[in-house]
């Protein structure tokens, strides 16, 4: 079954753009990936990727750290949205941890804090499905950041199908695409049958209508 060409992709995101202009606020383009025979139960279903896009997310994300004290000074400096230490969250009430988890796209945990980090802010995040992603002492936070701020989430939920954003309404539709083709190779070494188990790909922006491409 043939791929999908960077050609059609640019011209079904252009029309998407085009459907979705005039809201107030700058809007997300989203790629939805509609899979076929694959049972979102079975292993095949079980997608939860990472990807950095190549051309940016088109606004940046709030990445949040927790560590010790000399990784949350290096966080701070490098940008961090929230910085927390072990004594933060042990003192974090239900509500404040509901907010931080709003505030945050994702959430760095030193991994000898990841128990903690589990009990606390935990069950604020899950629901959110923003799991805490575990990084080492000795990790480079500056660069860490800086990826997880074009970072996004690729993963099926209840329905056979995936939904990614791939950047800004203000980037232009090649840069999109570009985005898109890394999110595709990604999700195509994942699927059993590779390209074939895609039974159809869409764009839209976040308000817009949604545009089929066709191979």
């Amino acid at each position: 079954m043939p791929v999908y060409t960077r050609e059609s992709l640019v011209n079904a995101i252009e029309k998407a753009l085009a459907l979705g202009k005039g809201r107030r606020f700058k809007q997300s383009v989203e790629m939805i990936v509609v899979l076929r025979d694959i049972d979102v139960k079975g292993q095949a279903g079980k997608i939860r990727e990472f990807i950095t896009l190549p051309k940016g997310r088109g606004k940046e994300l709030s990445v949040c750290v927790i560590g010790d004290e000399e990784l949350a000074v290096k966080a701070r400096e490098a940008g961090a949205k929230i910085v927390l230490t072990s004594q933060d969250l042990q003192g974090l009430s239900k509500k404040q941890a509901k907010k931080i988890a709003g505030q945050c796209d994702w959430v760095l945990v030193r991994t000898d804090l990841m128990a903690l980090t589990g009990r606390t802010l935990g069950p604020a995040l899950g629901p959110r499905g923003k799991a805490p992603i575990p990084i080492p002492a000795s990790a480079n936070i500056p660069a860490l950041i800086k990826r997880y701020m074009n970072t996004v989430a690729a993963r099926v939920k209840d329905q056979p199908q995936i939904m990614v954003a791939i950047g800004a309404e203000d980037m232009s539709p090649a840069d999109l695409a570009e985005n898109a083709l890394a999110v595709l190779s990604v999700i195509e070494q994942r699927l059993p049958s590779g390209a074939g188990n895609i039974a159809k790909l869409v764009f839209k922006t976040t308000m817009g209508m949604p545009v089929e491409v066709y191979r």
